[in-house]
């Protein structure tokens, strides 16, 4: 008991001390959604005996978890945005080539890190010289002092173990909603016009109600975080919730929602240049492949040499733009109806009640980025500032999904297709434009989609196995040519869309959040927070029921027609 109390008076004196006047106190859940907690949970850890110790969340499978989606998400270092001092920018330059490198990496997984291909001793012993002469700031001679605080002490510890400064990892609010609005503004806008199609114009109010209900589900992570020290990931909120079985059904939910969006990469990719070279086929060995689907395995063959790779500080760099080339699009089709003026259609129902389910589903997916946000807000400079930074994010990407399916509808009414970029006409520049946007930005997010369930089967293996390059080379293989089998199945953008949407990120987005805000805080959590979860839950399972069944009975007439 003594030693908890000591960890946890470290855990609160290491983590306010960046914060610059941020006095919320870590392990407390509040009452509301106000930044100051109420109700004092010095035992939450000790009062539940399913809970894990902290230092468990990062020894656990999957112990790659938290790593992995920081480069996924594109956690931007200090060097990307609006932090110029010297020693952050030493420190930015190698942050994103260490970040699987962080505070909590064990040395289970140390050898998943390493290149594929073996480095000569000379030029090995060369890097390490320049990346200790980069990660280092400049050593300044000072007095050492008589006795160090807490604090310092827990700073010496973490630099003996090769982490890197807490700065390193610290990002401010511009670069937060930066990284919310990328993970938020992906692919699914695309299919925004077609929601409308299906769902009909007052569809949009459901588009504004799952905004609301999912930024409040955001602020219930950051509530499950702050209930004991060592919580950083989503999968460590289930831990924290349900035990081992928790950590590993959330686990395993995340992965499935990152396997379908790979499997939507090669769908939309096979879709888009399928439209540009209708035409185009290829018969070998008596096969005939046509146009959509040699397309999917061009792409396939194109991004599996960078899944291959381990250190994505380049990848990532360039898929940090995910939200510069979802705004081009946009701006594309906003142009294409406002200056090359192609005209507009008056079609479209106030409301369609049969394809209403299927709305509910790409509405759902437009908000999947839950399994990012702890991430974020683990990694956020000033903690009070991140139901700003989801206020924000969610804001800006409600809005140009609004847009979007706006001015597509009044475009293409309905004649539109499961993407605006298959009904942009070709002979416009912007169209080409915003078709080739569409197809390289998924290529140069496939690799990094794909690495945290990559890095968790890798973690399975024996041990001496481990450190042998060819398994990863295997298991990445495998997983690529398993998302190329499925996409051509069911080669479906918007019904897989919506059955993303409708099963796993319902669950992700509305209806696991409130179930482990329940369980952890128990009897702290008030009547209004109890009976707002329990709206959203109702809201979450019966979307969630009405949109799969609609999703999976219109896949299966497509596939028998």
């Amino acid at each position: 008991m003594k030693n908890a109390v000591s960890d946890r008076i470290d855990y609160i004196e290491s983590s306010d001390g960046e914060d610059d006047g941020d006095e919320e106190e870590q392990g407390k859940v509040s009452a509301d959604g106000n930044d100051d907690g109420s109700d004092g949970s010095d035992s939450s850890s000790a009062d539940s005996p399913r809970r894990s110790r902290p230092s468990s969340y990062s020894t656990t499978w999957p112990q790659s978890y938290r790593q992995s989606i920081d480069i996924y998400s594109s956690v931007t270092p200090p060097t990307i945005g609006f932090l110029g001092t010297p020693t952050l920018s030493r420190l930015g330059s190698s942050f994103l080539a260490n970040s699987f490198r962080g505070r909590h990496t064990p040395d289970a997984i140390s050898s998943l890190l390493k290149p594929f291909f073996p480095t000569p001793p000379a030029e090995e012993e060369q890097q390490q010289r320049k990346s200790s002469h980069t990660l280092l700031p400049p050593q300044i001679p000072t007095r050492r002092p008589s006795h160090r605080t807490a604090r310092e002490e827990h700073r010496l510890s973490k630099a003996s173990s090769g982490d890197l400064p807490d700065t390193a990892r610290h990002c401010s609010y511009a670069q937060s909603v930066f990284n919310g609005v990328n993970v938020l503004c992906g692919v699914g806008m695309l299919s925004a016009p077609y929601s409308i199609k299906e769902g009909g114009w007052l569809g949009l109010f459901i588009l504004i109600i799952f905004g609301v209900l999912a930024f409040y589900t955001g602020i219930l992570l950051r509530r499950c975080l702050e209930s004991e020290p060592g919580l950083e990931t989503y999968p460590d909120i289930g831990q924290a919730a349900f035990g081992q079985y928790g950590r590993i059904i959330v686990s395993i939910i995340l992965y499935l929602e990152l396997y379908a969006c790979c499997v939507e990469y090669i769908i939309l990719d096979s879709d888009n240049l399928s439209s540009l070279f209708p035409n185009a086929h290829l018969d070998i060995a008596g096969i005939h492949l046509n146009a959509h689907l040699l397309f999917g395995v061009l792409i396939t063959l194109i991004v599996l040499p960078s899944t291959w790779v381990r250190d994505f500080s380049m990848i990532s760099y360039i898929s940090a733009g995910g939200v510069i080339a979802s705004v081009l699009v946009v701006a594309c089709l906003f142009w294409l109806g406002l200056v090359d003026n192609i005209g507009y259609k008056n079609e479209g129902s106030l409301i369609n009640l049969s394809g209403i389910s299927i709305a509910i589903g790409l509405y759902g997916y437009s908000y999947s980025g839950h399994a990012v946000f702890p991430n974020i807000y683990s990694s956020l400079k000033k903690k009070s500032e991140f139901p700003a930074v989801l206020f924000t994010s969610f804001a800006i990407s409600t809005l140009l999904f609004a847009g979007v399916a706006v001015i597509g509808s009044m475009l293409f009414g309905d004649a539109t297709q499961s993407q605006f970029t298959l009904d942009m006409p070709h002979e416009f520049v912007v169209s080409k434009i915003a078709v080739w946007t569409t197809v390289v930005n998924p290529i140069t997010k496939y690799s990094l989609t794909l690495a945290p369930m990559a890095l968790s089967l890798e973690e399975l293996m024996p041990k001496d196995q481990q450190k042998s390059h060819w398994y990863s080379i295997v298991i990445r293989t495998a997983l690529t040519i398993s998302t190329l089998l499925v996409a051509m199945s069911v080669p479906f953008f918007g019904l897989v869309m919506a059955l993303v949407g409708s099963s796993l990120t319902m669950l992700l987005a509305l209806i696991l959040p409130c179930i482990c805000f329940l369980s952890i805080a128990r009897r702290k959590a008030t009547w209004p927070q109890v009976c707002i979860c329990a709206f959203i839950l109702l809201v979450g399972v019966i979307s969630s029921a009405l949109g799969t069944s609609s999703a999976v009975s219109k896949i299966a007439d497509s596939l028998n027609s």
